[in-house]
């Protein structure tokens, strides 16, 4: 019986593969053929022969000749040794020499023509060689793989070739073929061959193309699906009062921006919609996301049901819940502040008025999703800062009462490229404009031996009545990073501004309740300056601090840097940031100066990517951006903007799975999808 070959079959079953070569294959993340046929080359060299009038010094070149002389070995020392041999070339004769290769002698003879890959000295007219190149097999772009110590390179080529030759006929397509005219895309079976045995570097950068919108577009496939199946998920149809709603908006002191109003018609339409909301709120440091929380919050309330606001922390639930106290003064809106240091009678008070519904609306820490907290109709749940939750308990306040609505939201501004990667799945608001008369925060890079300079303008603006914080990266002193230390610093500045001022110190190592406590001193003005880690990166308002001074800033990516600076500019007094660094780097110097040039956080956040890739962007939200093998999201973002486009146009199809060219599509994950495990 003739067993059906599949790309899921091990890569054991290649000639030459045994347990040993499969485990270094393993190394490589190599199991499967399929593993095999899709694990690309990262460049090519150009085998092509050159004419020697056009080379250049250092260049990387294949030279085709006569073998003048017989190969001489040269051996020195152990397993070292040097075969030199020249090669004649029209009249030209070019000396060639490999390193630690003597069995290439058994492969040249006086008198045969070859050609040698190697580096050009122009100097000595002499070619370092890298590879012999057999001319029978008309090779003229060889592809160079990523190997390690396990595997060589030649070995890994040559196992690609016979995975190719045995398994060609089960390389079955994935993309639909509308999709494969319509972008001039090649067919899988033509992609896989020529990324490896390409004949030109055209035929690899057309193969290239198609292997990075296939990767993208099965990666957006998935989460479009995820996303339609959320959308389809029976949700709660929040049908509130609209004249109410406007009523309540016209009673606000200040007008909304036109982001707002754009962004709360948005979730208002998402939650009128029977099917389960699961949006995204973004929006820069300031931009005035907490009012339109209230009004969509209000929204669920005047519709009968209930609503939530979970917020990292006790003190920034309390800001919460006082502000929304404020704005609801006018309205019939009962609110409970439900948090671990609730005192019992006040807790079991709380709980028997949320499950009886005399509240409206909860305010609290990771206390709304306890075990004893019981809705009597919870209609809209919104996160605050979701980031700083991990995804059990944001689907643990998903699953409370009768499959809430739910807005996240988030004051890092995330570039386009995670919002179609790392949040790919939820629908995103974006609000992309600050309210009229906020006051620009200044930023100043000053180095670290004009920092008396700095202290200096703190000491004014202390004098004026304001408030500082002094941020640095580290607790205590490592050997290991010449940077300032928080300690050092508190008990420098304790001095520095004593009797007349009072200093705050607040680090990660301090109990959670020690953390409250030292900032609700400084809100109160019981200190004057705080000198901190990143731990009051998202925290309170304090309106009366104008001064943010950052240690060694240069070790802190850009959405990290700006989310610390909109700590300050909360009030009516021009603020400014002032950012100490030495960068040795380029890198390190773009960052400063780009944090000079502008406040707006999605350009900040862009440059960030840029600058130091994804990880540094979103906290606990898994690292951001998946890694693909082809594709590079940031430089491609065109072609990954499409291929959402496009499976989001698929998914929405009636019925697109059972569709004749979409069998494939419909069971994509058992052939290619097990790379994105990010998404797991």
């Amino acid at each position: 019986m003739t067993t059906l070959k599949s790309l899921e079959d091990p890569v054991t079953e290649l000639s030459g593969v045994g347990s040993q070569r499969a485990a270094a294959l393993k190394t490589l993340g190599i199991q499967t053929i399929a593993d095999l046929l899709t694990d690309f080359p990262f460049r090519y060299d150009d085998l092509t022969a050159k004419d020697l009038a056009t080379v250049s010094e250092g260049e990387k070149i294949t030279l085709k000749g006569t073998v003048a002389n017989e190969p001489a070995v040269v051996r020195f020392g152990r397993k070292k040794s040097r075969l030199n041999f020249r090669l004649l070339i029209g009249h030209d004769v070019v000396m060639v020499t490999f390193f630690n290769q003597p069995w290439l002698s058994q492969q040249l003879t006086a008198g045969q023509e070859t050609a040698v890959y190697g580096k050009w000295d122009a100097v000595r007219k002499s070619l370092s060689g890298m590879k012999l190149i057999n001319a029978d097999k008309g090779a003229s772009f060889g592809a160079i793989y990523t190997v390690n110590k396990h595997i060589r390179q030649s070995t890994l080529a040559q196992l690609i070739k016979q995975a190719y030759d045995a398994y060609q006929d089960v390389i079955y397509p994935l993309l639909p073929p509308y999709l494969l005219q319509k972008y001039r895309l090649l067919d899988r079976k033509t992609m896989i061959h020529d990324l490896h045995f390409p004949k030109d570097p055209q035929a690899a950068k057309l193969a290239r193309r198609t292997a990075v919108f296939e990767e993208f577009f099965l990666f957006e496939l998935r989460l479009q699906m995820m996303r339609a199946k959320d959308h389809q998920a029976a949700g709660t149809e929040i049908d509130y009062d609209n004249e109410a709603l406007k009523t309540f908006i016209k009673t606000l002191p200040f007008e909304l921006t036109n982001a707002q109003k754009r962004v709360v018609n948005e979730i208002c339409a998402a939650m009128k919609r029977p099917t389960h909301m699961n949006r995204l709120l973004q929006g820069d440091v300031g931009s005035g996301k907490t009012i339109v929380a209230a009004i969509v919050m209000y929204a669920a309330i005047t519709a009968g049901y209930q609503a939530a606001l979970m917020a990292p922390t006790e003190i920034l639930a309390e800001q919460h819940a006082k502000n929304l106290a404020e704005v609801f003064a006018d309205m019939p809106v009962n609110i409970v502040l439900l948090t671990g240091s609730t005192k019992a009678k006040a807790r079991k008070t709380a709980l028997a008025h949320i499950a009886s519904g005399e509240v409206d609306l909860i305010v609290g820490t990771h206390a709304l999703i306890s075990d004893d907290v019981i809705y009597h109709q919870l209609g809209l749940a919104v996160i605050d800062e979701q980031h700083r939750f991990g995804v059990n308990q944001r689907q643990t306040l998903r699953r409370k009462g009768q499959y809430p609505d739910i807005l996240a939201m988030t004051a890092t501004p995330i570039p386009r490229t995670l919002q179609i990667t790392a949040y790919g799945e939820m629908d995103v608001s974006i609000i992309d404009e600050l309210p009229a008369g906020r006051k620009p925060i200044t930023t100043r890079w000053l180095h670290s031996n004009q920092v008396e300079a700095a202290m200096t303008f703190i000491r004014q603006q202390l004098n004026h009545g304001q408030q500082a914080y002094v941020v640095t990266p580290l607790i205590e002193e490592s050997e290991a990073l010449d940077v300032k230390n928080a300690e050092a610093i508190y008990a420098h500045l304790s001095e520095n501004f004593a009797p007349d001022y009072q200093v705050g110190l607040l680090h990660g190592r301090l109990k959670n309740e020690e953390k409250e406590a030292v900032m609700a001193a400084f809100k109160a003005h019981e200190y004057d300056v705080l000198v901190s880690t990143t731990v009051i990166e998202v925290g309170v308002d304090v309106a009366n601090a104008t001064v943010m001074l950052i240690f060694d800033a240069d070790r802190f990516g850009l959405a990290q840097l700006h989310q610390l600076r909109g700590r300050v500019g909360r009030g009516e007094v021009a603020s400014t940031c002032i950012l100490i660094a030495d960068p040795k780097t380029q890198d390190g110097i773009a960052r400063m100066q780009v944090m000079t040039e502008t406040t707006d956080g999605f350009i900040l956040a862009q440059k960030d990517l840029e600058l130091r890739g994804s990880g540094d962007l979103l906290g606990t939200k898994q690292s951001g951006v998946p890694d693909f093998k082809v594709g590079d999201p940031v430089a491609q973002l065109n072609i990954l903007q499409i291929a959402q486009e496009e499976a989001l146009a698929l998914v929405e199809q009636p019925n697109w799975q059972l569709e004749p060219d979409n069998r494939e599509l419909a069971g994509y994950e058992q052939h290619q999808l097990k790379q994105h495990s990010t998404l797991d």
